[in-house]
């Protein structure tokens, strides 16, 4: 894009400029210049909008998983209704087939990145550790129906279930894996929490 030309949501277009590049590339290839030159922009924009291009980065991430609020109400709200099972493996589903497997690879190759997220992250891994607790606020509300045993141990089920999806989908070259694949790890993993008829 020209420059002097306005751009209409800027920090969005960015961010879906940077997700492509990851997506295509890899963390790797991610620089300021890859992300303006896929959104068809002078790479001045950025840096107008963004202190430098790790402040880019981590509000990227945070985008994202501010994202993560809308898909934990739903599937709260799924709590009681179809099978656990189900509304576990079409969580992780949806989480890993988007660009999250792609923003970890870049949050845990960039130390700088880490550091920033840090103030909102302060343990483990950015997104992961936000779709963890979304996946434990899903398994209590199912608890809370009976759905869940009483005393399942909700703290390791959820890590589990997200260590266990990250793994499925974390080669970026292969096939993701095929619905079946993702129902049989969350049935194994959660079998005997379960207490659906």
């Amino acid at each position: 894009m020209p420059t002097g030309v306005a751009m209409r949501d800027v920090r969005e277009q960015l961010f879906h400029a940077a997700e492509r590049v990851l997506l295509r590339d890899g963390p790797s290839a991610l620089t300021s210049r890859a992300v303006t030159t896929e959104a068809g922009c002078a790479k001045g924009v950025l840096h107008r909008h963004f202190a430098d291009f790790d402040a880019f980065l981590a509000e990227l991430v945070l985008d994202r998983i501010a994202r993560l609020d809308h898909e934990s109400a739903a599937l709260r709200a799924a709590a009681g209704t179809g099978t656990v099972a189900d509304h576990l493996a079409g969580a992780l589903t949806t989480l890993f087939e988007s660009v999250a497997v792609a923003l970890v690879s870049l949050v845990t190759s960039r130390d700088e990145l880490r550091a920033r997220l840090r103030e909102t992250t302060p343990t483990g891994v950015p997104l992961l550790m936000e779709a963890t607790a979304m996946i434990a606020s899903y398994l209590t509300a199912e608890r809370d129906q009976g759905r869940i045993a009483a005393d399942a141990d909700i703290d390791a089920l959820a890590p589990t279930l997200i260590g266990a999806g990250h793994l499925l989908f974390a080669d970026r070259e292969a096939t993701p894996p095929d619905a079946g694949a993702v129902r049989k790890m969350v049935t194994t993993v959660i079998a005997e929490a379960v207490r659906e008829p």
